[in-house]
């Protein structure tokens, strides 16, 4: 298969690579730039573990290929915490207990990142329709939800 140049901005450094026309961009992700953060689950675009950040939209990186993102800006969950500081979205799941077993953290965490950056989290209702996108197979949707409203009206102190 014929390589392709790919030239991409990830986690705010930038990379050029020559990559398959068929990879994609969550095995780009993993197996070339060593970022295992973005899990694959079902590999079919259904329970959001492979969520990340492209061009400012929550995007499947199973379903996506790497060369879609040629010239784009992608953000994984590695890119959240800066400095080593957790951001307030993962320190509300923290604080909730939003974390089982741990695989669809990061897919949950980017979701719900596009989510609130759009400023269309309000309630409960908004923060579970943004979860709904994203599978936990541990069903600790609870801590998710608490989590998500937490950040959305901004209270940290809990």
């Amino acid at each position: 298969m014929a390589d392709h140049t790919l030239s991409v901005t990830v986690n705010g450094e930038s990379y050029d690579e020559a990559v398959d026309a068929r990879m994609t961009l969550a095995d780009f992700l993993r197996e070339r730039l060593r970022l295992t953060g973005t899990h694959v689950g079902c590999e079919h675009g259904v329970c959001g573990a492979c969520t990340v950040i492209v061009d400012g939209v929550a995007a499947r990186s199973c379903l996506m290929l790497a060369v879609q993102t040629d010239g784009a800006v992608v953000e994984t969950v590695e890119g959240l915490a800066v400095d080593g500081e957790l951001s307030p979205l993962q320190q509300a799941f923290k604080r909730n207990h939003a974390l089982q077993c741990g695989f669809c953290t990061p897919g949950f965490l980017m979701s719900v990142t596009a989510a609130l950056r759009e400023d269309n989290v309000r309630d409960e209702d908004d923060a579970r329709e943004v979860l709904s996108g994203n599978i936990c197979r541990c069903t600790g949707y609870s801590g998710l939800v608490r989590s998500v409203v937490d950040v959305a009206k901004g209270r940290s102190d809990e």
